[in-house]
């Protein structure tokens, strides 16, 4: 299977769209400092259950069928060690919306140490989103190069990962404006670091196409992409739903997993039917 030029810019364009979906999520916070968070906890719910149908009932669903069940679980559980590894080493974001540093001035009597600890928490606060923005972006990083494998065996697999990590993102540049703004009280400095935050999505996808075979076997291309189902998994199960419970609690968040996983399996119907290109080359060589 040849890499096409008009591979990569679909590739490129849908890493796009989702990573810079955190500029939406920084959004919230310009336009209102005080975001609803049950309504980000939902959509972060929602956005778990497309992901894990897209892992399950697609990617590893077709890395099963196209190289056997030994096969394919061995590549599913690649992709879940493989990106269980590199988390390791990747800053931990801080999630959680940090307080105003404002109301810490009822708190503080004295003028000269009031300052001085207004001071030090905004540097904590500044701190925490930047790092926070440093482990977003890295996050990011493999979220691009599963695009870019989507993307390569077809249109709507690139879509259907692009769709359910631009959701996911939104919360996520929540994270970074929201600490930032309160820090440096710029919504235009808040604004850019959460956008910039998602731009390392499409510079995974420049890296793995870089990388990428000028030619690559189909039943390859297929356990790949059953890795890509073991880190959007893995993904989901370490970082979205523990998140979409804390902000809109459990109950409300299994039922927008459930809402996310139908709204996605009713996508996947009509495509589970037809042959894909990988699918055909398969046959043509057998």
């Amino acid at each position: 299977m040849e890499l096409e030029p008009q591979v990569f810019r679909r590739a490129l364009t849908l890493s796009l769209v989702g990573g810079l979906s955190t500029a939406i999520g920084a959004l919230f916070v310009v336009l209102n400092p005080a975001p609803n968070l049950k309504m980000l906890g939902l959509l972060q719910g929602f956005a778990a259950g497309l992901m894990l149908s897209i892992s399950f009932l697609d990617l590893a669903h077709n890395a099963l069928n196209a190289v056997g069940f030994l096969k394919g679980n061995l590549w599913f559980f690649a992709g879940v060690l493989f990106f269980g590894f590199i988390i390791k080493f990747i800053p931990e974001p801080n999630l959680t919306p940090q307080a105003d540093p404002s109301e810490k001035k009822a708190d503080d009597d004295s003028g000269g140490s009031g300052k001085d600890m207004m001071r030090k928490h905004r540097r904590q606060v500044l701190f925490s989103g930047i790092i926070t923005a440093v482990g977003i972006s890295l996050h990011n990083f493999p979220e691009g190069m599963a695009v870019f494998l989507g993307s390569v065996k077809g249109l709507h697999v690139g879509l259907n990962l692009a769709v359910a990590i631009a959701l996911h993102n939104i919360p996520e540049g929540v994270a970074v404006a929201l600490p930032i703004y309160f820090a440096t009280k710029s919504k235009w400095y808040a604004f850019c670091l959460a956008a910039g935050s998602g731009l390392a999505e499409p510079l995974g996808v420049m890296a793995v196409a870089f990388l990428f075979p000028s030619s690559l076997n189909p039943e390859i291309l297929e356990g790949l992409l059953g890795s890509v189902g073991g880190v959007m998994a893995f993904l989901t199960l370490h970082e979205m739903l523990p998140l979409a419970f804390d902000y809109a609690g459990q109950k409300q968040a299994v039922k927008a997993v459930f809402v996310g996983m139908a709204c996605m399996s009713a996508r996947l119907v009509p495509l589970g039917d037809q042959p894909t290109k990988g699918d055909k080359l398969v046959a043509l060589q057998l």
